[in-house]
């Protein structure tokens, strides 16, 4: 297959600069896709990727990174694979019948319009219809994308525990159910596509603002996210919300070398250095939001897009269109209605109509339990409540968020901000 499906073809050169950390994230989830589609068994395939990479850590540090460590986590996870099969022959058997079927069931391979890419592939294999639509998202991110269990959590603005249950839930489902690994046919992909949307532009958000860490940025998780979404794009050109998600993750990617600064720590989008953002993504991405508002009614991903690009358009925050804006986040309230997207479209109100209407809707959202541990919602709330002069009660959001807030850069950000209502509050 082309591409890069295969992760023992996975190529890294030796160099100082290169942490274990940044190998592992970048191999993992091709690592395990191949595993999968070797043994057809998701267990097995995460153990043993587990496996080879506390082997590369007891190795890596006393032997150096191997040349192409793909391929080293690859063979070692294979081996660890075959150990374990050939002491547990039940096992063993039970995956040679599920590997039998799974050849039954599947399609010819198609002439043309084949998934090139094997996590690509996966994505759509547990986007099966069988699960629940929040359970194959959760399994995908969790499982194939390498997020997580907090990180999926804050994906879907649920408790960690409640998410593990989720995906365990999902794994079990697919076990009883035996679900083959195996690539849809063309007539199921479109079926599966909104299920492949969803993680997608999850893995983006995690890239975009990581939910934990010393950085705010995951920009690995971005940009594989937007090479998923130009895959999809070339596979289902005519599907218009593809085109809507890709230019929305180009859209805002664009502005990543601006929000943060030299030493890593938050620039808000007032603050932002617009010469720096990336114009020819920005083109591409506006040309894209086109297409997908183009030929039928607006998709969610499309008018997400519409509204980046109204940012990206705008010479500052001051000049930006937020009564469109507004009009659009009405859009996206009748298309999928959601906490993120209420606390979205206040923000918008408040740049439109002054802080006190903004804060209004804030408040109309205070019991929403999906917001109760979301660190935006209160910073939101404290920007507001300050701007309003409101300045304890502004320190009291502050400190809310700055309890919930998950990346060093983001509690930075907030120190300062609640450093400052208190200084002007004296």
């Amino acid at each position: 297959m082309a591409g890069r499906a295969d992760a023992s073809s996975g190529e890294c050169e030796s160099s100082p600069r290169l942490t274990l950390e940044a190998v592992f994230r970048e191999e993992r989830g091709l690592l395990l896709a191949a595993l999968v589609r070797r043994f057809g068994d998701l267990d097995l395939a995460e153990e043993v990727t587990s496996e080879a990479i506390e082997a590369a850590l007891v190795h890596w540090p006393a032997e150096g990174v191997p040349p192409k460590p793909g391929a080293w986590l690859m063979t070692t996870a294979r081996r660890k694979a075959v150990d374990r099969l050939r002491r547990d022959q039940a096992y063993a058997a039970r995956l040679a019948v599920l590997q039998v079927e799974a050849e039954r069931a599947a399609p010819a391979p198609p002439s043309d319009g084949a998934l090139p890419d094997e996590r690509l592939q996966l994505f759509f294999t547990c986007a099966h219809p069988a699960l629940p639509a929040e359970d194959r998202a959760a399994l995908t991110l969790r499982c194939l994308a390498g997020l997580t269990t907090p990180e999926v959590a804050r994906a879907f603005l649920v408790p960690s525990a409640t998410m593990g249950k989720r995906i365990v839930r999902a794994k079990n489902r697919i076990r009883t159910l035996r679900i083959p690994f195996r690539v849809p046919d063309a007539e199921e992909l479109p079926g599966r596509l909104p299920g492949v949307l969803q993680v997608g532009y999850s893995i983006f958000t995690e890239g975009y603002a990581a939910s934990s860490g010393p950085d705010l940025q995951r920009l690995d998780l971005a940009e594989e996210a937007i090479r998923l979404a130009r895959i999809l794009r070339r596979l289902l050109p005519g599907e218009r919300e593809v085109a809507g998600l890709l230019a929305l993750m180009l859209l805002i990617h664009a502005r990543r070398d601006a929000r943060t600064g030299p030493d890593g720590d938050l620039v808000l989008l007032d603050d932002q250095d617009r010469g720096r953002w990336d114009r020819a993504m920005i083109e591409e991405g506006t040309a894209l939001a086109e297409i997908a508002l183009t030929g039928g009614p607006p998709g969610w991903y499309g008018v997400q897009a519409a509204i980046a690009a109204l940012h990206d358009e705008a010479a500052d925050v001051a000049s930006t269109d937020w009564p469109q804006i507004v009009a659009l986040y009405d859009v996206l309230r009748g298309l999928a209605p959601s906490p993120v997207v209420e606390l979205n479209r206040a923000v918008a109100v408040a740049m439109r109509d002054g802080p006190e209407a903004g804060l209004v809707l804030l408040e109309g959202l205070s019991a929403e339990p999906r917001l109760r541990e979301y660190s935006p919602f209160p910073a939101a709330r404290g920007d507001l409540l300050s701007r309003l002069g409101r300045l304890a009660e502004a320190a009291a959001a502050y400190r809310e968020a700055l309890e919930l807030a998950g990346t060093e850069p983001e509690r930075a950000h907030l120190r300062g901000r609640l450093g400052k209502v208190e200084r002007e509050e004296r």
